[in-house]
């Protein structure tokens, strides 16, 4: 996954903040404080649902005073208590007797007010304890205890959060951090240069092990001093696994430990700083250097965005290579030092190139018996010999004649005028000479098999050429198909880097503001990052139905685990699962706004979102399902609120198309489905749902007598044709009638009479006694003379049973009735404006034309 910069857009994290602040008191409510007396839910926690025995779909909208708890034993004083510290918004504690479903029981309550940025209150948390068990042990005489909670937490304020950070906290993708980050890149090459080069040829190949000291140079100080300050990755913030930037100094410190801690701790070690204070230490030591090595991974991974671009990749690539051949080249040199040491052979390579180049090795002990014939040794030192004195007229210098007269034990530890010890030789080629030979024979038994001028003889230098040969092999192989390495190495992240780009050239063009433009990329981020740029639909499109199925039940098995679908055959599951779909939703987006079509059913996996209405909120969601309840008509559902987002929030929905073909071919569970999902929505978006609901200030939900209109059916073309009209005993069979299916047949359809509907439909009280008028329709009030529908005439039996109660699905067929019949009846009245104005005109056309009919 390329690297990214973290989701930064504000969030508000009220809900999370509560949740993880009233973990031991998880049992609350939130109440608007913004709908006076009644204060309604917009959210409640699981605890609260457990404790009370209610489902949450039963909560949404009730008073946050909990008047549906109330029973006998519940103090009046209590509840006139707690309603007047919700008028007054203040806080407030009491102790009363609440009762669930089943049984009572004793509750803490507390009223916690909870403030805007502007210091308005505008919600309520109410919190519940159930301290029934120590109500029992409690003395009766022991008055009720006033700290059950313990020591309240701080109550967050409702609002978007500002990023609280600390000036001395470093932004991860700041100016100074990528400076800073550059800066170390060249410092750790530096010290990939620099370490195996002192190791081998300053320290290593020195000739005096005793001490391993040195003086360090300047650059040697500041890159220690570099790494040494590591103290800036305990304030420097990260992107968590959810893509948050975490500005916490705690979790960075901890993240900072558990990931790179012990590596910037090793790397800085400040080997230098011990040369300057003319500390000794073993050469070896030197090596651990190298593990700074390891920060080119951390950097590497900040570098991901530059690797869209194929000169960057070819030049990073040509950098390491270089790298490994000098790395060789020095290994090369140790190996030959490492020989002469040992043995002393005139085959060790660096004993043939002393001979090209006339520098001999020669033993301590001739410095110390001739200094003053070594110090004037002439530049063709091929008349030297053993002896130390001139051999004329030899042309030609054997390095074998300086162990002619030398026995092995005087190589390794000869003597120097009689006391003393030595382990190794004097004179050979020039520092710079030999690392030049080197970095030649690795460079050429990399790239070729060598020429042969520089070349292996004892068995440890056969065994390196070796292996460097088939390190240029692997070389050959790799540079040899390059560009079809880079493109599978790459695809993906050409890809993303690709759709990047063009997104980026989208909004360049079209010069989209910077919010937008902060929307697109994070969104685009976001997916990426949960599919990986891979089309789901697309890979699994040519695999079996069968296996397809299990996939997707698999991929959504968090929804289809709800209890909606508990009842679901398997094989209804397997269709429900291939037509969810996956949404993002950022903070301060609005997914679904006021008056849109709702096109499905969303269930909010992760994070929280708000239901607003002229600014008011209605719910707060946090795992929960919100749709509509009305399934049954191939019907346009308008929304009655806007949905928006508190955080970032991943969604799964529904589209209402495909849940209704689904409920079409396994209609055993349709009935079901449509009878159990106005239960479980969390908030019922559909326009209309609560159209006949008044909120009282007891907070019980009152209906409102719904009125008897004449049920709408037929096209918008016969919208000004009037029908017989129905009975109202017709009507109230019709609205005590269940809820119509997709899987019932249609109505039948009546034929429309000649004449236009009236604007207001006028239907005379029936008694039950006697014969029923006849009835006809009537426009404006005027019995039509030809008209050619035949009245309907009903007959009553002497004896009728009371009519039973309309059913909750009735009532809401007889909403959506009544709005059509408004919308009808407003058209109609605009109609006959129209057709009084063309009156007028034509009166007055005829006025103007009289005169001329005259003549």
């Amino acid at each position: 996954m390329p690297v990214m910069r973290g989701l930064l857009a504000p969030q508000n994290t009220f809900l999370d903040t509560i949740a993880t602040r009233f973990d031991g008191t998880s049992n609350f409510v939130l109440g608007n404080a913004q709908v006076q007396s009644l204060y309604p839910i917009v959210y409640c926690s699981d605890g609260f649902c457990e404790l009370t025995g209610y489902a949450r779909a039963e909560l949404m909208q009730k008073s946050c005073a909990c008047h549906f708890l109330y029973g006998p034993e519940t103090s009046d004083r209590s509840t006139a208590q707690i309603q007047g510290a919700l008028d007054e918004r203040r806080e407030f504690k009491t102790e009363l007797v609440f009762y669930k479903k089943e049984t009572k029981f004793w509750c803490l309550l507390d009223i916690v007010p909870i403030k805007n940025e502007k210091g308005e209150v505008v919600l309520f948390l109410v919190s519940h304890k159930d301290i029934t068990d120590k109500k029992k042990e409690q003395d009766p005489e022991q008055g009720p205890e006033t700290n059950m909670f313990g020591e309240k937490p701080p109550i967050p304020e409702y609002k978007v959060a500002a990023i609280q950070k600390s000036r001395f906290i470093l932004l991860h993708y700041g100016t100074f951090k990528a400076g800073w980050d550059w800066l170390i890149l060249l410092a750790t090459f530096y010290v990939a240069v620099t370490v195996p080069y002192n190791v081998c040829f300053t320290v290593g190949g020195g000739w005096d092990e005793g001490s391993a000291s040195r003086t360090p140079s300047v650059s040697d100080i500041l890159v220690e001093i570099l790494f040494i300050l590591i103290l800036l990755n305990f304030r420097t913030t990260f992107v968590s696994t959810s893509g948050q930037v975490v500005y916490d100094a705690r979790s960075i410190c901890v993240h900072y430990v558990t990931t790179w801690l012990f590596v910037d701790l090793i790397a800085a070690l400040p080997f230098d700083l011990l040369y300057a204070f003319n500390v000794s230490v073993y050469f070896g030591v030197h090596l651990l250097k190298t593990v700074r090595l390891l920060r080119l991974l951390r950097l590497l991974q900040k570098l991901e965005r530059y690797s869209q671009y194929s000169a960057v990749v070819l030049t990073l690539l040509m950098s390491m290579f270089a790298l490994l051949a000098h790395w060789m080249a020095c290994v090369w040199y140790f190996i030959g030092q490492r020989e002469i040491e040992s043995q002393g052979s005139s085959d060790i390579w660096l004993h043939e190139l002393a001979k090209r180049l006339g520098t001999p090795y020669f033993p301590p002990a001739l410095t110390t018996l001739f200094p003053s014939t070594v110090s004037s040794i002439p530049a063709d030192s091929s008349q030297w010999n053993v002896s130390g004195s001139e051999v004329a007229g030899q042309g030609t210098w054997n390095s074998s004649q300086y162990y002619g007269n030398v026995s092995g034990s005087e190589t390794a530890s000869g003597t120097a005028g009689g006391s003393g010890s030595f382990s190794v030789l004097g004179g050979g080629p020039s520092m710079r000479s030999s690392y030049v030979t080197s970095l030649y024979f690795a460079l050429s038994s990399l790239t070729s098999v060598g020429f042969g001028n520089v070349s292996a003889n004892t068995d440890s230098e056969k065994i390196f050429s070796i292996c460097t040969m088939l390190i240029g092999l692997m070389h050959a192989v790799v540079f040899g198909n390059v560009t079809a390495i880079i493109q599978r190495m790459y695809s993906r992240r050409s890809l993303y880097h690709t759709r990047t780009k063009d997104l980026k050239d989208f909004i360049r063009v079209h010069r989209l503001p910077k919010a937008l433009e902060q929307r697109m990329l994070e969104c685009f981020q976001t997916m990426w990052s949960v599919n990986n740029g891979i089309d789901v639909s697309e890979l699994l499109k040519d695999f079996p139905d069968e296996l397809r199925a299990d996939i997707a039940m698999h991929l959504n098995k968090e929804l289809l685990q709800l209890p909606l679908f508990e009842s679901a055959s398997r094989g209804c599951l397997r269709s429900l699962s291939l037509i969810i779909k996956t949404s993002f939703c950022a903070p301060g987006e609005f997914l679904i706004r006021q008056g849109d079509a709702l096109q499905a059913i969303y269930f909010v996996c992760s994070g929280s979102m708000e239901v607003l209405k002229d600014n008011t909120v209605l719910a707060i969601l946090k795992g929960d399902l919100i749709g509509s309840d009305s399934l049954t008509k191939e019907q346009v559902i308008k929304t009655n609120a806007n949905v928006k987002a508190l955080t970032y929030c991943d969604l799964q929905y529904i589209s209402l198309k495909g849940l209704r073909e689904v409920l079409r071919l396994y209609p055993e569970y349709a009935q079901k489905f449509i009878s159990e999902i106005q239960h479980d929505l969390t908030y019922n978006l559909r326009e209309g749902h609560g159209a006949d609901v008044d909120w009282e200030s007891n907070g019980g939900l009152v209906k409102k007598l719904p009125s008897i209109r004449e049920d709408e059916e037929g096209d918008e073309e016969q919208s000004s044709v009037s029908r017989a009209p129905r009975s109202p005993l017709h009507l109230s069979r019709g609205l005590s009638s269940p809820l119509r299916s997709p899987l019932l047949p249609p109505r039948p359809f009546r034929a429309p009479s000649d004449h236009s509907r009236p604007s207001t439909l006028q239907i005379p009280v029936v008694s039950l006694s006697g014969a029923p008028p006849e009835l006809s329709p009537f426009v404006d009030g005027i019995e039509t003379e030809n008209n050619s529908t035949t009245t309907q005439k009903f007959e009553f039996s002497p004896s009728l049973s009371p009519a039973p109660p309309p059913s909750p699905y009735a009532i809401r067929e007889h909403s959506e009735i009544k709005q059509s019949v408004s919308k009808l009846t407003e058209e109609m009245n605009g109609l006959s404006k129209q057709v009084s104005k063309l009156s007028q005109e034509l009166q007055e056309m005829t006025r103007l034309l009289k005169p001329l009919l005259q003549m």
